[in-house]
């Protein structure tokens, strides 16, 4: 038969991994506040649209997610489970949907999305965030 639900270590385990204020969010946003950019954390860029973005930029309409490697299927260092892999697999599939469907949804709504996966250095994902950011307030 097979086993659809994780073992009890395992959801213990997984429970106890943060979804908001990671380090690399936190880190990432005082590089930004240290650049001078001022963002709102944690909101839904667009009232209409369930997602929450981990920073968002309003006036320049960018959405910032910092994705896991894991949880969002990183092509360089996502890794498939061996225990469970069906599971595992639609889980992380259906992270990566969403995350799609999130991008498209921001765009029709005249949003930019820009995903930074946690494996990134502070300093290169800064750059595309404050590059992203500048060039929507210029426009």
């Amino acid at each position: 038969m097979e086993h659809l639900e994780t073992t009890a270590a395992v959801r213990k385990r997984m429970s106890r991994q943060r979804s908001r204020d990671t380090g690399i969010e936190v880190a990432l946003r005082k590089a930004l506040y240290a650049q001078g950019f001022r963002y709102r954390i944690h909101r839904r860029p667009v009232k209409d649209i369930r997602r929450v973005a981990d920073i968002v930029f309003s006036s320049a309409r960018v959405a910032v997610f910092v994705d896991g490697c894991f949880w969002h299927g990183c092509p360089e260092h996502g890794t498939w489970p061996k225990s469970n892999a069906d599971f595992w697999r639609k889980k992380i599939e259906t992270n990566q949907h969403r995350d799609a469907d999130t991008d498209r949804r921001l765009s029709k709504a005249g949003w930019v999305s820009v995903r930074i996966w946690e494996h990134e250095t502070i300093d290169a994902a800064t750059a595309k965030i404050c590059e992203t950011v500048t060039s929507r307030r210029a426009s």
